[in-house]
């Protein structure tokens, strides 16, 4: 772990296996934090808060530019760290290494444009005086399934903002943390400004964080069940709270579309990270008239995904988290097949070549899925693709809100009417419109509804670790 700018290990004494889920092989072991070392977390973030905050966000900036060339530099050896460690292929892995990236040089550059404003007054003798301060310590939950560009969508706009910060990653990917909280020491960050609390058992780790009055904010990104747990406790203590949860994405398909390109769109977006991602489309509406050609070429494309090691060449699917994941995905499959859907390609867990060894279900494509099955209604967070028909055109987005989520869909339409129209009815925080890759370090990330609260990226983001200081001045 890193307290107070110190590598350490739990007070304990205890450990815990990293495991590679591609293989099953343990890569390495790591500290088992426990509430004890999270208060010793907050305790450094606490007293070095001060001095951070009063740093010039110029000087700041300037250590997170460091910390983008550090990455930079080491991208292949973090591409790979993450392949072994998180199992995504390694091309796949290599991109959101640069994703990461992103976000610090972004933030880098929006920390120097904080400012304030002058504020009218009915009094001619007085003025106001608006200004953003950081909110101070922040406390941090990240996921597994993009370990290294969800840590620093968080940590850059921290940092820039002047806030310091306690990070508890995600059990499954300590190392990719570990690597990320290296890069930010080397680049100059002072001692007690970041601090990683690793823990097999997050439980005992959140249950500090969002009860100690240090904290002032919590962020998270996970499963929105965890999310409204953590969110609730921190609520409890008032502190500021934005989350970012599940999702169950519909992907629209209309009548006036092309329904290949459609489905070649719909392939490269579903089996990204094995389906493990939140904006992943999780209910394709395809209109009928669409149907076989849509369905024809997304069999297509599926049936050529290779599935394996992420280390290896043609790799285009990687394996899931663990054995829980790969029996969500197969239940949800055979829930799907007993109700009468298709299963054109794929439905069953991956065991030849060695594959056993991992946690590997095959590229699925399921059809004729009604709203009686469980993969309609839950999210998936796996390699399979359900097909919907639908006939009225003026119900699919109706369809497509009737979910309790609402981070992200996408529209696929040669009528700019139809995509705009799309666009301002459906209850969701990211729209695709003919475009499988809605997000970028330049703009906000977040959902609505079940799916979350604040936004990530863009302006908003730096806004998240701020809040409003006003002065009333009299000229008397």
């Amino acid at each position: 772990m890193f307290i107070n700018g110190e590598w350490i290990d739990a007070q304990s004494g205890a450990t815990f296996e990293v495991i590679n889920p591609a293989t099953g092989e343990v890569i390495g072991t790591v500290p088992d934090g426990g509430a004890a070392d999270a208060e010793a977390a907050i305790a450094a973030a606490d007293a070095a808060f001060g001095a951070w905050s009063s740093t010039t966000a110029f000087k700041r900036a300037d250590i997170l530019m460091r910390a983008w060339n550090l990455m930079n530099e080491r991208a292949e050896d973090l591409a790979r760290l993450m392949v072994t460690e998180q199992g995504k292929p390694l091309k796949a892995a290599t991109f959101e290494v640069g994703y990461a990236a992103d976000f610090i040089r972004w933030f880098a550059e929006e920390g120097r444009r904080l400012s304030g404003e002058w504020l009218p007054s009915a009094r001619p003798d007085q003025r106001f005086l608006s200004v953003r301060q950081p909110i101070g310590v922040v406390a941090a939950v990240t996921p597994w399934n993009y370990p290294i560009s969800m840590l620093t969508r968080k940590m850059a706009p921290a940092l820039a903002a002047g806030c310091t910060l306690v990070l508890k990653p995600a059990e499954a990917t300590p190392l990719c943390a570990k690597a990320v909280f290296e890069i930010f020491a080397e680049a100059g960050v002072p001692p007690g400004v970041i601090n990683l609390v690793t823990a097999a058992d997050p439980v005992p780790i959140g249950d500090v964080l969002t009860s100690d009055s240090r904290v002032g904010k919590l962020t998270f990104t996970g499963s929105t069940a965890v999310g409204r747990t953590l969110a609730a406790k921190a609520g409890a203590s008032l502190q500021r709270v934005s989350v970012e949860l599940g999702g169950h994405a519909p992907f629209i398909v209309y009548p006036d579309a092309d329904p290949e390109n459609a489905a070649k769109g719909a392939a490269a977006l579903k089996f990204l990270n094995a389906g493990q991602a939140c904006i992943s489309p999780n209910r394709l509406y395809v209109h009928r008239d669409a149907a076989d050609a849509f369905v024809n070429m997304l069999t297509k494309r599926v049936s050529g995904l290779v599935t394996g090691n992420g280390m290896d060449d043609d790799v285009g699917v990687g394996p899931l988290v663990d054995s829980r994941a790969v029996d969500k995905v197969a239940a949800q499959v055979d829930d799907a097949r007993s109700k009468g859907a298709g299963v054109p390609v794929g439905g069953q867990r991956l065991t030849e070549n060695g594959l056993d060894r991992g946690f590997f279900y095959a590229p699925t494509v399921l059809t004729d899925v009604t709203p009686e099955m469980i993969v309609y209604r839950e999210e998936t967070f796996g390699p399979v693709a359900p097909v919907v028909i639908y006939d009225d055109v003026d119900e699919v987005v109706e369809l497509a809100n009737d979910t309790h989520y609402g981070l992200a869909a996408y529209v696929y339409t040669d009528s700019m009417r139809t995509a705009i129209t799309a666009f301002e009815k459906l209850r969701f925080g990211i729209i695709g419109i003919n475009d499988v890759n809605p997000t970028s370090a330049t703009v906000p990330f977040g959902g609505m509804k079940d799916s979350g609260l604040g936004r990530e990226g863009g302006h908003e983001g730096l806004d998240e670790y701020l809040e409003t200081k006003v002065a009333g001045i009299s000229l008397r």
